[in-house]
């Protein structure tokens, strides 16, 4: 685990964009934070280190938007609104263990569909007008603890 400080929207595009560059298919990425806590940015900076040049949007009201044109096709989800009725039956392991990395926003609402690694990346705005994002790693499983090292390593060398 660690965190780090984004002081604005292109530099958590950033770090998002670097860690693209180490993901796999069947990579799963759980993003926790309120709302306005720069998920959506976040995904936004995967798809670029991902080289998916396509505008990324919330998926608040479809669940899940993909994005197929990029190193990997990225699977963005939104499942808050399964609150009351979980994701019994709504195929999520076609994205989970397909060939693509999924993005969960709202993953507590359908932890019994989550596989038993995946990396939750937490947002929370700081600073005195909230521009700034502190961003906490927690790695669960050995390849996310690796890929957590490994990105923390490449960060610290460029000074983020």
């Amino acid at each position: 685990m660690f965190t780090l400080l984004a002081k604005n929207e292109e530099e958590t595009m950033e770090i998002a964009a670097q860690l693209a560059q180490l993901l796999e298919p069947k990579d799963v990425i759980l993003l926790e934070g309120n709302l306005g806590a720069g998920k959506t940015t976040f995904t936004k900076g995967l798809a670029k280190g991902l080289g998916i040049d396509t505008v990324i949007k919330s998926p608040t009201y479809t669940l899940i938007r993909e994005y197929t044109k990029g190193r990997l096709p990225l699977y963005h989800m939104d499942v808050y609104r399964l609150e009351d009725v979980g994701g019994d039956e709504l195929g999520f392991e076609e994205y989970l263990y397909g060939n693509g990395v999924s993005v969960i926003e709202w993953a507590k609402f359908i932890e019994e569909e989550l596989p038993d690694a995946y990396l939750t990346i937490r947002l929370v705005p700081a600073g005195e007008f909230y521009e700034n994002r502190e961003i906490t790693f927690l790695p669960t499983g050995e390849r996310y603890a690796t890929l957590v090292e490994t990105l923390r390593g490449i960060l610290m060398k460029e000074g983020q």
